[in-house]
């Protein structure tokens, strides 16, 4: 989310003069209804009645939200400019965690946008969000926002600007962690339990939509778990707190302030926003921020076998039910899964007491363990449950998972 700085030269023209527009209506439809005004004066609502905002929430937060902006490596383009047929396939491509979501949607029901990319081109410059973690200047974002970067700079709330670099950045869960020196202690946020921000539950967006700086929206969590094929690792929050090009990297808060979301992607027929966002979950963020700043990289998982949804046939056959587990359609010679001992036709329903139900629970669950470390397995074979111990390797780097439930997926 995040976007080309030069769009506000005429767009912020249009939104001024529409701003303008709504502004005379209103003003004519209060002088009409004021001279119809009932006698004793117009109806209000004393202010102990009404309804708590987030005013001191935001208050509290706001000094540790700033915003990005990036240089790129080259200007971007317009959809004007790209050849016809060529938009499934650009700019999602290569080691882009958006590719089979942009492909997925686009031209059908609109456009899952990663937000980057909107806007006209220009000198190559992009706008996104972040917020600080830690008092010495360290900062999160998306690694979509940063991803082309020759230089990035960094406004702090205040409007004071520093140069940036970048610690690390994961593309398989979209996020980067950069680093500014201002030379005194920063405000910083804490995260939150993202598993306990529950469906319905109010969530405040904080962050830099088309370059405007410091805006909030606020809605609830419409759900969580929400996969939209951009990896292996899909595990979002979905909000309708409304958010736009240049949010990507800004926070989502829970009602005390603690970061419960990182915005990423919306869903939308024009590129703006319909209240179908979403949001990294703090819970997976927090880990990944960790490993970077630590080592500059991260070290997944691997534990190398090919998995598959069960289906009703498959569960007839291994006498278990269709919604546990996951079928192991082959073990791959001298991996960690062989060494345990894993066969081909075993369903592993548990990983380190998390419930496996698709090839994306285990894929998660393995990736979150680093090399080395040893895991139990609950596995059903020959009509009877099974407890194997399993020590994870390293992740080989051109092991990429599939996304498709119908297609044998690596880990």
């Amino acid at each position: 989310m995040n976007m080309n700085s030069d769009w506000l030269k005429n767009s912020g023209r249009r939104a001024l003069f529409a701003a303008s527009l709504a502004g005379v209506a209103l003003g004519a439809g209060g002088v009409a209804w004021s001279s119809g005004e009932i006698a004793g004066g117009p109806i209000s609502v004393p202010a102990a009645a009404n309804q708590p905002g987030f005013a001191d929430l935001v208050a509290r937060v706001r000094p540790a939200v700033v915003e990005i902006t990036v240089t790129e490596q080259a200007p971007r383009m317009t959809r004007e400019e790209i050849p016809e047929g060529a938009m499934p396939d650009f700019p999602f491509s290569g080691d882009s965690p958006y590719g089979d979501m942009f492909r997925q949607f686009f031209g059908r029901h609109g456009q899952l946008q990663d937000q980057a990319d909107r806007g006209d081109r220009g000198p190559g410059h992009a706008l996104g969000s972040g917020f600080v973690i830690d008092p010495a200047g360290y900062i999160v974002t998306n690694n979509h926002v940063i991803r082309n970067a020759t230089r990035i700079k960094v406004t702090l709330s205040d409007g004071s600007e520093y140069p940036a670099k970048i610690i690390g950045h994961d593309t398989k869960t979209d996020l980067a962690l950069l680093k500014i020196d201002a030379g005194r202690r920063l405000p910083y946020l804490a995260w939150g339990d993202s598993n306990n921000a529950r469906t319905g539950d109010w969530v405040v967006a904080m962050g830099n939509p088309y370059g405007l700086g410091g805006t909030v929206t606020a809605g609830i969590v419409s759900a969580h778990d929400r996969d939209i094929h951009s990896s292996a690792y899909d595990d979002y929050l979905q909000i309708d707190a409304p958010i736009n090009p240049g949010n990507s990297g800004g926070p989502v808060f829970d009602q005390s302030g603690h970061v419960v979301g990182i915005d990423t992607a919306i869903y939308s027929p024009s590129g703006g926003s319909v209240g179908i966002g979403f949001a990294i979950p703090s819970n997976l963020a927090r880990n990944i921020v960790a490993q970077l700043r630590e080592h500059g990289s991260i070290e997944r998982g691997w534990l190398g076998v090919s998995m598959q949804q069960i289906t009703p046939d498959m569960s007839k056959a291994v006498g278990i039910g269709a919604d546990q587990g996951v079928i192991v359609a082959s073990v791959q010679p001298n991996s960690p899964a062989a060494r345990a001992e894993i066969r081909q036709g075993d369903v592993i329903t548990g990983f380190n007491g998390v419930a496996i139900k698709t090839p994306r629970d285990l894929a998660v669950a393995v990736a979150n363990l680093p090399a080395g470390r040893t895991a139990t397995m609950a596995v059903w074979r020959d009509g009877g449950m099974h407890n194997l111990s399993v020590t994870m390797g390293a992740q080989p780097a051109e092991n990429v998972a599939a996304t498709e439930e119908d297609t044998p997926q690596d880990d």
